[in-house]
This record gives C-alpha cells, sequence and structure tokens, in this order.
C-alpha cells in the first residue's frame, strides 16, 4: 500500500440502515432539542430575598446592606474574628472578609421579590402593587436596582386566586407604564400543587402578552415548590417534571419551601430546616426534573435570625453559614434569605466555596483546555461543570476576572464555551 492511502474497512449494514433508524429516532431528537435545551447561560443569583410588598421602598436594597454592614461591625470587626466564628482557613480570612465588605457596599442583594404573599401585611394590595412596580422601575433607570427583581403572587387556590392574578396585572401593568419590562425581571408563584395550575399561569402571562403586544414568552416565572403534592401526585408520578412541561419554555427556576413543605408533611416545627432528610429528598427530586431544562433550583431558608447578643448573632451565623455550604455542596447555587443579618454569612459561604476550590478547578480546566496529562482524566462533562464552577465564581464576586485569566489563561468567552458545549459533546468520552 503507497504511504498516505488508508487501508479500506469493511461493513455489513447497508447505509439505508442509519438512514432509518436516524428517521426513527427524529421525534425524539426534537424532543431533547425542546425540553432539555441546556443551561440558560445567564448569571444565576445565589440568594433571593423576600421583602413584604407594604413594607418595601425605595431605600432597601441599600438599607439591608448597611444593616450587614452594621451586624459584621459590631458582631465580628475584622477577618479574624469573622474567620474564627465561622471557622475559615487562615488562607481565607482576609480575601472573604474583605470581599463579603466590598460586596455589602457594592450589591447587597442579588436578587429581591417584593412579597404579596405569606409576609404580606397590608390594607390596599393594589396601592402596594403599583408601588411596587414603580419602585422597581425607578430603581433600574437610576442604577440601585439588584440584578433581579420582581414579585411573589398569591397562588393559584380558589381562595386567593383572583386577588393574585389582580396584583400580578397591575405590578406589570406599571412596569409597562413606567417604561417597559426591565430585563431582571422575575415572577414567583407559589404553592403550586397541580400542573394545570403552572398552565393557568401561562395562560395568564399568554393574555398580558397579547395585550401589551409583547414578544410570545417574554415573561417567565418561577415555580414555588410548598407542598406534598408538587412531589409526589396522586397517581406516584413526580408531578414537579409535569409542571417543568406544563410551563411551556416559561419556567426560570424551582424554589423550595422549607417551612411550608415541612409542615405539609407533619415535620414538627422544632425540625422543619433545609438540611431535614425530607427537604433533601424534595430537592433531590427537583434536581432531577430540572436537570438539562434551563430550569434552576433553589435551596430555602432558615429561620433561625441573626438577632440579639453577640453569642446568639454567632451561633446563627454559623448554622446559616453550615447550611449554605452545604447546599453549595449539593449544587443548590441559590437560597433565600429572611434577614439582613443573614447576608454576610452568604456571601461568606458562597465567597469561600469557590475561592477554596478555585486553583484545582482552573488547574484542571487548564489541563484540558491544552490536552495535557494530570492525576485526573476529565471528559467534557467535567469541563462543561469546572468552567460553570469559574463562571458563578465570577459573577457572584468570589473570583476576579484576572486571576481567572492568569491561573487558566482563559478568557471569560472561553469558560463560556466549555459551560455550553453541544449536546452531542458530552456523549464523547476520554475515559469511561
Amino acid at each position: 500500500m503507497g504511504q498516505g492511502q488508508q487501508e479500506k474497512v469493511a461493513t455489513s449494514l447497508a447505509g439505508a440502515v442509519s438512514e432509518e433508524i436516524s428517521a426513527s429516532l427524529a421525534p425524539v431528537d426534537a424532543e431533547l432539542e425542546r425540553h432539555y435545551p441546556g443551561d440558560p447561560g445567564t448569571r444565576q443569583p445565589v440568594h433571593t430575598v423576600y421583602v413584604p410588598g407594604d413594607v418595601f421602598t425605595a431605600d432597601t436594597i441599600r438599607t439591608w446592606g448597611d444593616r450587614a454592614l452594621a451586624a459584621l461591625d459590631e458582631h465580628a470587626p475584622d477577618a479574624a474574628s469573622f474567620a474564627a466564628v465561622l471557622g475559615l482557613a487562615d488562607e481565607l480570612a482576609e480575601p472573604v472578609h474583605t470581599r463579603v465588605r466590598a460586596k455589602l457596599m457594592r450589591e447587597p442583594v442579588e436578587d429581591l421579590r417584593v412579597d404579596f404573599e405569606d409576609g404580606y401585611q397590608g390594607d390596599d394590595e393594589d396601592q402596594d402593587a403599583a408601588r411596587a412596580a414603580r419602585l422597581i422601575a425607578e430603581a433600574y433607570r437610576d442604577g440601585t436596582a439588584a440584578p433581579y427583581m420582581g414579585i411573589r403572587m398569591k397562588c393559584m387556590e380558589a381562595a386567593v386566586r383572583d386577588r393574585g392574578i389582580r396584583t400580578l396585572d397591575i405590578f406589570l401593568t406599571g412596569l409597562m407604564e413606567a417604561g417597559g419590562l426591565p430585563d431582571g425581571l422575575v415572577l414567583t408563584l407559589p404553592k403550586v400543587t397541580y400542573p394545570e395550575q403552572v398552565t393557568a399561569m401561562v395562560r395568564l402571562l399568554e393574555s398580558f402578552e397579547k395585550a401589551h403586544g409583547l414578544e410570545p414568552g417574554r415573561l417567565g416565572f418561577e415555580i414555588q415548590i410548598e407542598t406534598s403534592q408538587s412531589i409526589l401526585a396522586g397517581d406516584g408520578t413526580a408531578a414537579v417534571a409535569r409542571m417543568i412541561r406544563a410551563a411551556e419554555g416559561r419556567a426560570t427556576g424551582l424554589h423550595y419551601g422549607t417551612f411550608d413543605y415541612s409542615a405539609c408533611l407533619g415535620v414538627s416545627a422544632a425540625y422543619q430546616a433545609s438540611d431535614h432528610p425530607a427537604a433533601d429528598h424534595a430537592k433531590a427530586v427537583m434536581q432531577v426534573a430540572a436537570a438539562g431544562t434551563g430550569v434552576r433550583v433553589s435551596d430555602g431558608s432558615t429561620n433561625v435570625l441573626p438577632v440579639g447578643t453577640t453569642e446568639n448573632v454567632h451561633d446563627a451565623w454559623r448554622l446559616h453559614y453550615g447550611l449554605t455550604r452545604r447546599a453549595l455542596a449539593r449544587a443548590y447555587y441559590q437560597g433565600w434569605d429572611m434577614h439582613p443579618g443573614h447576608i454576610p454569612t452568604r456571601y461568606a459561604a458562597v465567597f469561600a466555596f469557590y475561592r477554596e476550590g478555585f486553583a484545582q478547578a482552573a488547574a484542571r480546566l487548564t489541563r484540558y483546555a491544552n490536552r495535557t496529562g494530570g492525576d485526573v482524566m476529565d471528559e467534557p462533562a467535567t469541563a462543561k461543570a469546572l468552567s460553570g464552577y469559574l463562571l458563578r465564581g465570577l459573577d457572584c464576586g468570589a473570583l476576579d476576572t484576572g486571576e481567572v485569566a492568569r491561573l487558566t489563561g482563559l478568557t471569560r468567552a472561553d469558560l463560556e464555551g466549555f459551560a455550553a458545549p453541544r449536546r452531542g459533546d458530552l456523549t464523547v468520552s476520554g475515559a469511561q
């Protein structure tokens, strides 16, 4: 055989076999593309803060930041004392403390939901909803808004359905009158028990879009998982998976409701927590149902508030820090915060999580990108996870673009490319 010539390999199947198989699987291919598009590639906030609609003001975000800073100054005024409370390693003490303080000054809240459900105690919901729209529109105009803001309406159950629909209508109409829907708008539908309630929310948003000439699908929403029926339906199916389908591409997140869900299962008040086995089961089902769909999963909250004596604050901080780190290790990258005093430990946990694993993740991704060896053989799916890890660290402020570039030699665009590979790339493996 001449140089450069390749030996012809033998096959047994006619080309028509492959064509027939492809034709038979075309509906499955379309189904995969439609229902499992992968992560949207947008920023996911590390937390959601809920503020009752009757107390929400123009300076709520800044007030939360100032109160969080005041708590730090009073109960852990320097890096060493803060690290001692949380058990941070010496090398993390200064960078975490410095970044937490900077975050509280620059961007104390990443995601804020004006609450018209459980937390709302106002006397005039119409006016409070209109005021929320006006203040959020103003915040986006003057640059004081959180990256994400919106409302939690009442649920689709019969007793409060009309009130919830009216509040949502007033709020969205107010935004339109104030100049249009902001890019960071988020809507939350609580206490969902049946997929049909999700379908009703879709029809409601479709009607609003048509009334204002908006692009179909412009309005998305989060689904709060707070009832046993949302995890396991009466027919034994995983209702949460059906809810994602029922949202017709509009679902942006699944949020676990710690206390409503726990109470629904009969868990005693003293044991209602995000690390209870019942909570772990619910979130695991949510996570599997959402995987690949582009719908993100959020953990719930703790109701142990960091208030009172320094000893009490430190105890609450340690609890919140531990729960947040536990959630991050389980790939729940978002959670709820109920009090300004929770924010320092939210960011401390998030920053420590990303900084602790930064060097190893950067080294592994660099080896993968350069096709060099190492003590771990990574695959495309792992490269996706590694780049996603670094991107989340950059988005929240745990990492800086410069230090990531120095350790990896990669730009943000490079990271985004690894984080969103083609579907087929994830099935190609260098080692099994």
